[in-house]
This record gives C-alpha cells, sequence and structure tokens, in this order.
C-alpha cells in the first residue's frame, strides 16, 4: 500500500498536478497530457484528498489555484529544482566527451549549422552521443523544467517564462525577420510599412508560436490590420515552398533567406519598423559546469570563430546548389 508520501510524490501526480496549474482548463491539460478529461479530473481529486484541501476552485467558468494549490505548486517547483540539482551534480563529474547531451531546437529555427556542427562534433567525440529534438516553444520550456533537455536553441527575448532566475542564455545571432511577397509593384522596395503587407494573404506560423505572437505584437504596435491567414506550417523551409507555389505572402527570418538567391517573381524587405529578435542558447544555471555541456557550447564557439553563422550558412546553401 502507497504511503501518503508515495502519493503526492509520484511524477505522474505532479505532472498532471503542474499541467493543470499551468493551463487552468481541464480539458486542454488533458489534451497535453494525453488522457481524458474524467482522468485527469479523477487524478486530482485524488491528490486533493491526500493531502486534505481543494487545490482549485471556479470563478464562472474559470479556473483559479486556492491557497493550498499556491503552496503544492511551490512546493512541487522545489522539488523539481532539488532533482535538477542533483542531477547536475553528477553529471559534473562525468567525462567531456562522453554521454548524451539533448538539445530542444525551436521548430521554426534553420537547422543547417546545426547539423553541419553536430557532425563535425561526433567525428572528433565519437563517444558523444547528439540528440536534437524538433519543439514548440512550450515544449521547450516544460523539458528544461523537467531537465529532459540540457540546451535549447530559440529566439530571444520571451516573456513566456515569467521567472527567468533559474536560466541564462547565450547569443548565438541576432536576426531580422523579412517580409515574403510576389508583388513586383512591392519589388524596389527594401523596407516596408506594416499596413502595405496585408493586400494579399498569408501564409503563417502556428498559433503559439514565436514568430506567430511577435508579429502580432509588431501589427498590434502599428495600429495595422493583421494579414489574413490561408494556412499554417512550422517550419520556413514549408513556409518558403508554400508562398512560392501559391504566390502567398510570408515572413521568414533573414538568416534562413541567406543564400536563397534567383527566386522566381519572389521578393522580400524589411519591415518598418524592424522586427529583430536574437537566437540564442537558453539552458539552466549551471549547466555549462557539466564537462560534455561545456565542451559543446567551447567547440560551438570555435566553429564559428573560423566562420560566423551567416558564413556558414552560406557555404551550406552553396553546397546544396
Amino acid at each position: 500500500m502507497k504511503t501518503k508520501q508515495e502519493s503526492i510524490f509520484s511524477s505522474k501526480t505532479l505532472t498532471y498536478f503542474l499541467q493543470l496549474a499551468e493551463t487552468m482548463n481541464y480539458t486542454q491539460a488533458a489534451q497535453i497530457l494525453g488522457i481524458t478529461q474524467p482522468a485527469l479530473t479523477q487524478q486530482i481529486k485524488k491528490l486533493e484528498r491526500t493531502v486534505g484541501a481543494p487545490l482549485f476552485y471556479s470563478v464562472g467558468k474559470k479556473l483559479r489555484l486556492s491557497d493550498a494549490g499556491y503552496t503544492m505548486l511551490e512546493a512541487t517547483h522545489q522539488i523539481y529544482g532539488i532533482l535538477n540539482q542533483a542531477t547536475d551534480e553528477i553529471q559534473q563529474s562525468t567525462s567531456a566527451t562522453q554521454g548524451e547531451i539533448n538539445i530542444g531546437l525551436l521548430a521554426s529555427v534553420e537547422d543547417a549549422v546545426f547539423e553541419d556542427f553536430a557532425i563535425g562534433l561526433y567525428q572528433s567525440n565519437p563517444d558523444l552521443k547528439i540528440s536534437f529534438h524538433m519543439l514548440t516553444r512550450k515544449e521547450i520550456w516544460e523539458r528544461l523544467e523537467n531537465n529532459k533537455i540540457d540546451l535549447a536553441i530559440m529566439y530571444l527575448p520571451d516573456d513566456s517564462i515569467k521567472n527567468w532566475k533559474p536560466y541564462e542564455s547565450k547569443k548565438i545571432i541576432s536576426d531580422d525577420l523579412l517580409f515574403i511577397h510576389h508583388d513586383e509593384q512591392l519589388s524596389k522596395k527594401r523596407r516596408i510599412k506594416f499596413k502595405d503587407t496585408t493586400s494579399q494573404p498569408w501564409a503563417m506560423y502556428p498559433e503559439g508560436y514565436y514568430l506567430d505572437q511577435t508579429l502580432h505584437e509588431a501589427y498590434k504596435n502599428q495600429l495595422a490590420d493583421f494579414p489574413q491567414g490561408v494556412a499554417n506550417f512550422t517550419t520556413p523551409n514549408q513556409l518558403l515552398h508554400f508562398s512560392m507555389e501559391t504566390q502567398v505572402s510570408t515572413a521568414l527570418p533573414n538568416s534562413f533567406m541567406i543564400g536563397q538567391d534567383n527566386l522566381p517573381n519572389t521578393w522580400t524587405a524589411h519591415f518598418e519598423p524592424n522586427i529583430r529578435f536574437d537566437l540564442a542558447f537558453v539552458f539552466r544555471k549551471g549547466k555549462a559546469e557539466i564537462p560534455r555541456i561545456s565542451l559543446f557550447l567551447a567547440q560551438f564557439d570555435r566553429y564559428l570563430h573560423t566562420d560566423d553563422y551567416i558564413s556558414r550558412l552560406k557555404q551550406l546553401r552553396n553546397q546544396l546548389n
């Protein structure tokens, strides 16, 4: 028979509680967890019976954390923090050239440079296993929090995470978002106002993606109507291909468009005002002290010192062409 502590602190119970505390919606949380809503409700009620107090309450249709719920949430974060710290301390005694590095790569990021670097790193360190995971921003933060990935490659600034204290970042490049269109009348424009980008429908990033939210915020700040979206894709290659085949507009990072020369009936322009963001490594504090993570970051610095990010990207594009 399980003890009271075992009932509270099972991995499944804490995962269910954290997901509901984040979404504040039983249906959405159950979908993310891959279970039915009644199953989630049952688990939460079981946890509430174990601690002896309700963890959530409703105000109309909105779910709220109770005082007991806030206490449980803080304790749960402390538990994960202790486990993550213990894992890092254990890993700090391991070899720099052995073991596994799990990397979460934002799905909308061009991956050619990182793939090329990983090939070279493996060739010089064959006992070091590199695992890349193409993830949404939400999935990246969840896996960073639960120590399921060591490094994230993502765009910043990102205000979806409210507590940056446990994390640090290392900038790779600064990037700009470009307007991609097929309107010859605009082909001479190097910069374009937001209100002039909406005459044609768009291919968009999915709702909730970093660049989708960045675009929405930019259009709102310029008091411009948001473009009509006719399709959603997660990767820049998908967006560019759909845009060229259908002649709809889109927006893509400048770093992705580097080397994309001589595209028929396709032009680019910077937004006015410009949309700028950074591509960066993000990781929990202390991760860089783990020998294999330290080796990875140092080797990546040397890799870009020989040829910078944009130069590397141009070389890889030329090889493909």
